[in-house]
């Protein structure tokens, strides 16, 4: 039985790691995250990582701080031990989806401030540029909506 919770853990964090490559993110990367996410105990060191995704310290260390940088994940120190000790991050996904939000406002922006320089410009060469400005406008008015339905339903589930 605990073989074949293996198995499927090992086969979850492999699919997820491609997954969120196929996201952008590195497949190392990827594997650290999905490992935290099923990982017993919650926080785990390098070496714990490293023998779990059968990577090299290195590789592990390059995911681990993508992903801190992501603020996806944490590191913590234990009182009297010297090792750090990596864990999903509390409220992460929240977190990066407003940084999300955040970056839409960015980037609409700047799809305004090219359309400004190809004023005059014929309708076939701006239609990028308008359909991204109209996309993450809609994005724009639309997350904040969202992370404050989201925040109403987890303080509602937490009463």
């Amino acid at each position: 039985m605990i073989s074949e919770r293996f198995e499927e853990k090992q086969a979850y964090i492999e699919e997820m790691g491609m997954v969120l490559e196929g996201f952008g993110m590195t497949r190392i990367a990827g594997r650290v995250l999905s490992a935290l996410l099923v990982a017993e105990p919650p926080e785990q060191t390098a070496e714990q990582l490293a023998a779990t995704l059968q990577a090299s310290r290195g590789a592990i260390s390059g995911g681990t701080t993508t992903l801190e940088t992501l603020a996806l994940i944490e590191r913590r120190r234990r009182p009297g031990d010297r090792k750090d000790y990596f864990r999903n991050k509390p409220n992460a996904w929240f977190e990066a989806t407003k940084k999300q939000a955040a970056m839409i406002t960015h980037l609409r922006g700047l799809a305004e401030k090219g359309l400004a320089v190809m004023d005059g410009g014929n309708a076939d060469a701006t239609r990028g540029l308008r359909d991204m400005r109209d996309m993450l406008a809609f994005f724009e008015t639309e997350y904040p909506l969202m992370l404050e339905h989201w925040e109403r339903t987890k303080k509602a589930e937490r009463s």
